[in-house]
């Protein structure tokens, strides 16, 4: 088979609407064995967690972004969010400690560590840890949720991968951690409820499961949590299952609906609502991010995004399939491509999402029918001329007119697209911006 046509190693190519504005490489102390991985935005500053620990970039000139504060601190995959002052970082990685100074601990029946770190960043040139939050499992990912009230936020932890050799991290692990932040007392934070969501033990799958191929990951857990707290909704990918609840209690969060594809899904990853949550997008992540699955073999349906409609009211209310949407820009076998992190687009009247696909780079689409989605416009490299810096887009964000991209091994991509359909979003200006808790936008 012939190789596919397309960009020279590190070239950038972009469809016409779109274009690569600015990258900022990793610096010390955190660029070696650097990964980007999760954005939030604040204040016109963007805040990009990393596997050595987490970046501040100042954003308020897209066009040149510049590093406020590199923080150290070791803790895979320190996926992050933020509220008013405070940092959230999840940590899914056995450590010595708590401490930023901890080393990894490989030895699962030992004391070990994991969970949530805060931050203080009111100075946003010098960051200030406050406190640790150990969470069953660690935390994969995790998502913000403001409470009732502001004095406190909520954290929905998720995370997975049980096992008898691990003392904290036991099977079943059918179950989500939920932390309370009083937001002015962070050092009070603590675990208040360990939702069981699977009661009967979720999608079954195969012990020996590969996630390489649909229908073989049990679940064990949740993978990511998007919330749409004005609707107290939430819809989690649960690695066997993707499953949408109400979270009208956020300390008990109630199941309405779940669904399983064993011919399509391999690992549910992460989700994302329409504006008027009359639909999700769930997220297949195929390869674990490691695999080149957008090629030819494995075809238009498999590690693509799976679109379904809310149908129904109240507790009624149920997932519907619709289509799937998958980039056709078809990659070597030396790149890894399959979906993952994006959001909502801004855009009145219209479901449009822009997303990270690895080294498949970050695509702008269009699912307002839902059984009819189409692409607008993309960004990509091709593959890496230095293998270490090989990865692509973990998340690709749009912020104040502009998106916002993390990349694995280069570091820290400004991208802007200019479209008739995407183009009334520029008109929308926020402050804070965690894309797993989704805000509505009004219709216009």
């Amino acid at each position: 088979m012939a190789e596919p046509s397309g960009p020279a190693p590190d070239e950038i190519v972009t469809s016409p609407n779109m274009k690569h504005v600015a990258n900022v490489p990793f610096q010390e102390p955190l660029a070696d064995g650097a990964v980007g991985t999760d954005i939030a935005f604040k204040n016109g500053h963007a805040i990009v967690g990393n596997y050595n620990g987490f970046t501040i970039y100042n954003i308020k000139n897209p066009k040149k972004p510049k590093i406020v504060a590199n923080v150290l601190c070791p803790g895979a995959q320190n996926d992050v969010s933020v509220y008013k002052n405070l940092l959230f970082l999840s940590v899914d990685a056995r450590r010595s400690d708590d401490s930023c100074n901890s080393e990894p601990q490989n030895d699962g029946t030992k004391p070990y560590w994991e969970g949530v770190r805060i931050f203080d960043i009111s100075d946003m040139r010098n960051p200030r840890y406050v406190k640790s939050v150990e969470t069953k499992c660690g935390s994969h990912t995790h998502t913000l949720v403001p409470g009732k009230f502001k004095s406190h936020v909520y954290l929905y932890v998720s995370s997975y991968a049980p096992s008898e050799s691990l003392s904290n991290c036991q099977p079943p692990h059918d179950l989500i951690s939920i932390i309370k932040v009083p937001v002015h007392k962070p050092t009070k934070a603590e675990v208040v409820a360990t939702p069981v969501l699977f009661p009967d033990g979720g999608f079954p799958g195969d012990p020996e499961w590969d996630i390489n191929k649909p229908g073989g990951v049990p679940t064990e857990g949740c993978h990511d949590i998007t919330v749409y707290p004005s609707k107290n909704l939430a819809a989690g990918a649960c690695m066997g299952d993707g499953v949408l609840m109400d979270i009208t209690d956020r300390e008990n969060p109630k199941v309405i609906d779940r669904v399983t594809d064993a011919e399509h899904f391999a690992f549910w990853h992460s989700a994302t609502f329409s504006n008027d949550a009359s639909k999700v997008v769930f997220t297949d992540e195929l390869g674990g991010g490691g695999a080149a699955t957008c090629n030819p073999e494995i075809g238009p349906e498999l590690g693509a995004d799976g679109i379904y409609d809310i149908v129904g009211k109240g507790d009624e209310r149920k997932l519907v399939f619709r289509s799937f949407f998958k980039i056709d820009r078809e990659q070597t076998d030396e790149e890894n491509c399959v979906a993952h992190n994006g959001m909502l687009l801004p855009v009145p009247g219209k479901d449009i999402m822009v997303q990270s696909w690895y080294m498949g780079g970050t695509a702008v689409w269009d699912f307002t029918d839902s059984s009819n989605p189409k692409q607008i416009g993309y960004v990509e490299r091709g593959p890496a001329a230095n293998p270490e810096e090989g990865g692509g887009t973990w998340s690709s964000y749009y912020y104040n007119g502009y998106i916002y991209s993390s990349d694995l091994g280069k570091g820290f991509d400004v991208l802007r697209i200019d479209d008739k359909i995407t183009d009334p979003a520029k008109k929308v200006r926020t402050n804070v911006l965690n894309a797993q808790t989704q805000e509505h936008y009004r219709e216009r």
